[in-house]
């Protein structure tokens, strides 16, 4: 029987459920060629082989501090049932790129249920090919694997949309709380990304600076005015020129200052944001940099104005100009 509903997808990039999922999270994000830019399957494996042995007991450690598995996971499925429960006239599931559910098994299922229409949804704000494309690519292939091709509509950024931007002010509104805005610097924190891909046209760099732009206008619009607004970069890895400044050098750089750091390419909170920020460098900005106060927003998550955004992008969708589809 054909199912007449559109199905929106939400795509991120996933998160162990358990300890034992913390390899397979590893060795799948690794051998990512969006990740390790090699293009060489065989010497990309034994490359991502050799960074994960290295990096997993601490991955372990962090995973071990903040109850034994990612919370983007929950989120995404408390997200879903908010978005199924506030529109009937959809279907929403998730697509994670590195644990389950992956994919093949997801669209597998949209297309025994002879779903012809679908809307992929990243849960990246800003575009970048690390991010963006590789997921759909994944999805993309699945698909031909699958010799399945439904209508497919694709909204792969919005960090200038309206909503959004009003959730993200709302988050911060509510973090800093009765506190005085004044007195704070107020960090955007976003993933770095190699500095490479920006030299070769990924507007992720841009667009992130684009994005915090809105975002100072619509703090003080609301009434929030901070000391200063800035932009970093966090989670570099390897010893390749990465986006910068780094989170961490930033917090250095505002010894005895009060912060408010906020996640800004992060939807969904993941080891990331709970352990890097809020565990991590809060620890150093507070023992070392002597900050004063250090207050880490949450992200989106399941937040009712985000699945409002949501809501509204999928029922207007926006036309793609960096990603050319192709399904043979």
């Amino acid at each position: 029987m054909s199912n007449e509903k559109e199905t929106v997808v939400l795509l991120n990039m996933g998160g162990p459920r358990n300890f034992d999922e913390i390899n397979t999270f590893l060795v799948n994000m690794f051998n990512d060629y969006y990740i390790l830019n090699i293009k060489n399957s065989i010497i990309r494996g034994m490359v991502a082989k050799k960074i994960v042995n290295k990096i997993k007991p601490n991955v372990i450690k962090h995973y071990e501090a903040i109850g034994g598995k990612s919370p983007i996971n929950e989120y995404t499925e408390k997200l879903i049932n908010k978005l199924n429960s506030m529109d009937n006239t959809k279907d929403y599931k998730y697509i994670m790129n590195y644990t389950p559910p992956y994919s093949y098994d997801v669209l597998k299922e949209l297309k025994n249920n002879d779903v012809k229409e679908i809307t992929l949804f990243s849960m990246y704000p800003q575009y970048s090919e690390v991010t963006v494309k590789s997921s759909l690519e994944s999805v993309y292939k699945a698909m031909k694997k699958l010799k399945y091709n439904p209508k497919i509509n694709i909204i792969d950024r919005y960090y200038d949309n309206e909503y959004y931007n009003d959730s993200v002010v709302n988050l911060i509104k509510n973090s800093i709380g009765d506190k005085n805005s004044e007195e704070y610097i107020l960090i955007f924190s976003a993933h770095s990304i190699p500095k490479m891909y920006v030299d070769n046209g990924d507007p992720y760099e841009y667009e992130c600076n684009m994005n915090v732009n809105i975002l100072k206008e619509k703090l003080k619009e609301s009434g929030l005015y901070f000391k200063d607004v800035l932009l970093s970069y966090q989670s570099k890895i390897g010893k390749i020129e990465w986006l910068e400044p780094s989170t961490i050098d930033t917090i250095k750089k505002y010894n005895g200052e009060k912060l408010i750091i906020y996640p800004l390419a992060f939807t969904i909170d993941n080891s990331e944001t709970i352990y890097e920020i809020d565990i991590e460098y809060r620890e150093e900005a507070i023992n070392k940099y002597n900050i004063k106060d250090f207050i880490v927003c949450p992200c989106l998550n399941d937040n009712i104005s985000f699945v409002k955004t949501i809501l509204s992008l999928s029922n207007n969708k926006i036309e793609n100009i960096y990603y050319n589809r192709k399904i043979v």
